[in-house]
């Protein structure tokens, strides 16, 4: 299909529908409407799939939004845009994002922030910003929407916000892993923790946002980066990321912030934590060194979670901070991320792990639920 013959016209294209919770995907012919004002529809080329669309898949203690397409880490190019859109143009090579930057809020016009008040994430929420309505059905019934991406359908709607238009060198089946999890992690470390060449690092769970955190410390030149985990099964793997020692909690009998003060003289420098459990998140600000260290708070708690420390701890010069989509702003941030990946910086490939076909797109959620690799990459193309 040719962008002069489908502009301003509904697309029939084959998406994966979630018809009900915990229930595998069905791939399904979906009709796509034309972008409205301020839309842009991309053809998806790339997704890979990430934990948070297994989390409100199996809808387990979220608001159920259903039938719904999930998916929000891809790379594509620009099909379409609505009205309004000045910035991207047909063929642009792009990486939709869960979140945006509409450049006009106080959080878009602040360095510090990537919080933009518009486009920040809304999970509950299954249609676009301007009518309220879905750009995807199935015989007239509508289809919702997913973090304002929906990449599990070859074409797509995303507000502008929500699109980061990137070097066309870059090939996207690598870089398309960068739309969420990858760039949590690495953003964590270099934009929040910002370890020094030569310093200490702990990294909190090895899964795929913390083998990205430890990257981020592998890039800067920390001398240790050392990997906690309790599943000594993904230490070798973490290898490849920058860590050279291991940790696991439960080969000690105290609790692991004493271990990593012993081992550490007094601390690490920094401590990036990434699996949202609370416990974790104490342990990880508490094994920072008094004087300098900085613990980032990555992965999301429980709802009920309370942080508890002593505040003694903050007055020993601790600093706690936390950070969302590692403080990159989508639109400005992305395309520089995308040259540290060209200009080799940056590896990705050891992120990806597995390959499937879009038809086989159910294998990628086997593969997450069995805890096997880190992504799996779905070729729209197959």
């Amino acid at each position: 299909m040719s962008a002069r013959s489908t502009a301003g016209q509904v697309i029939r294209c084959k998406a994966a529908v979630a018809w009900e919770a915990g229930r595998p995907l069905v791939i399904e012919e979906v009709e796509v409407a034309p972008p409205q004002a301020m839309e842009v529809r991309l053809k998806i080329l790339f997704t890979s799939l990430c934990h948070t669309d297994v989390y409100f898949w199996e809808a387990k203690g979220q608001t159920p939004v259903f039938p719904r397409i999930f998916g929000h880490e891809a790379g594509g190019v620009v099909e379409s845009v609505g009205e309004g859109v000045t910035e991207l143009k047909p063929g642009d090579h792009v990486l939709p994002v869960f979140t945006g930057e509409c450049g006009d809020c106080r959080h878009c016009k602040s360095e510090e922030s990537n919080m933009c008040d518009l486009l920040r994430i809304n999970t509950d929420r299954g249609v676009m910003l301007s009518d309220g309505k879905t750009r995807f059905s199935i015989n007239g019934k509508p289809i919702y929407h997913f973090v304002g991406t929906s990449t599990f359908s070859e074409y797509t709607v995303v507000h502008v916000g929500c699109v980061a238009k990137v070097n066309p060198a870059a090939p996207l089946d690598k870089i398309c892993v960068l739309s969420c999890g990858i760039s949590t992690g690495l953003g964590a470390t270099l934009n929040v923790a910002k370890p020094t060449k030569g310093s200490t690092v702990a990294i909190f769970g090895l899964g795929a946002v913390g083998l990205a955190a430890a990257e981020g410390a592998r890039i800067v030149g920390a001398s240790r980066i050392i990997g906690v985990d309790l599943n000594p099964n993904r230490f070798e793997e973490a290898k490849k990321f920058g860590c050279n020692e291991f940790v696991n909690p439960k080969d000690y009998d105290k609790p692991v912030q004493e271990v990593l003060a012993e081992m550490t003289n007094g601390g690490v420098d920094r401590s990036v934590e990434c699996t949202g459990n609370i416990n974790a998140m104490i342990s990880a600000f508490e094994c920072v060194h008094d004087g300098w260290g900085v613990a980032v708070l990555v992965g999301v708690p429980n709802k009920d979670d309370a942080f508890k420390t002593h505040p003694v701890n903050f007055l020993n010069e601790r600093t706690l901070k936390g950070t969302f989509f590692g403080n990159y702003k989508p639109r400005s941030d992305l395309p520089s991320v995308v040259e540290k990946y060209i200009n080799k910086e940056l590896e990705l490939e050891k992120f990806i792990t597995h390959e499937v076909a879009f038809s086989d797109i159910n294998k990628a959620f086997d593969y997450m639920l069995a805890g096997e690799g880190i992504r799996c990459l779905i070729r729209m193309d197959t």
